[in-house]
């Protein structure tokens, strides 16, 4: 174990480590549903900005956090019927299949097209912004980022997604 605090943490509480990992929440360790819809899936295979993200969601109530290291282990975790995903937080530099192709799958299929996507991403291109909204991300945050302003953003999309919008 090398002591970072997702290790520590699934240590201490005795949930497992590996492909699809849950840290899972205050609220599901006191008996809460984790297929509320509050289940934040991150997909990102750097462990270290992995962690950093789950550890800056679980403070979030009610939020359960799924990491996959690959978009195709995401797509396998969103298309579970046991695991309802409440939004999807993705790197756009994955292995195999990048997170573009992920953000077009997503959009592609119909149970899944209105689930809030945030794109976290140390691509350097200028266009990548404008490229990952024009395909239908809710938000993008370039490396170096804030944990706590893409917190705050997935925050705000989970509340709007529990708010009835009214015509």
């Amino acid at each position: 174990m090398s002591g970072s605090l997702a290790e520590v943490y699934n240590f201490v509480t005795g949930t497992r480590k590996g492909p699809g990992r849950a840290l899972g929440t205050m609220n599901e360790m006191a008996g809460g549903n984790p297929a509320s819809g509050r289940t934040v899936l991150i997909v990102e295979d750097a462990e270290t900005c992995a962690t950093t993200l789950e550890v800056a969601f679980l403070g979030i109530p009610g939020v359960q956090v799924i990491v996959a290291p690959s978009a195709q282990e995401a797509l396998r975790l969103m298309h579970d019927e046991r695991r309802s995903i409440g939004a999807l937080v993705t790197d756009l530099n994955l292995p195999r299949m990048d997170g573009f192709e992920l953000i077009e799958r997503v959009r592609g299929d119909r149970r899944l097209a209105r689930l809030p996507i945030i794109v976290v991403s140390g691509d350097t291109d200028p266009h990548t912004p404008e490229r990952t909204l024009r395909l239908g991300a809710d938000a993008y945050f370039g490396k170096p980022y804030s944990p706590g302003e893409v917190r705050r953003k997935l925050e705000q999309l989970l509340d709007a997604q529990r708010t009835p919008h009214v015509p």
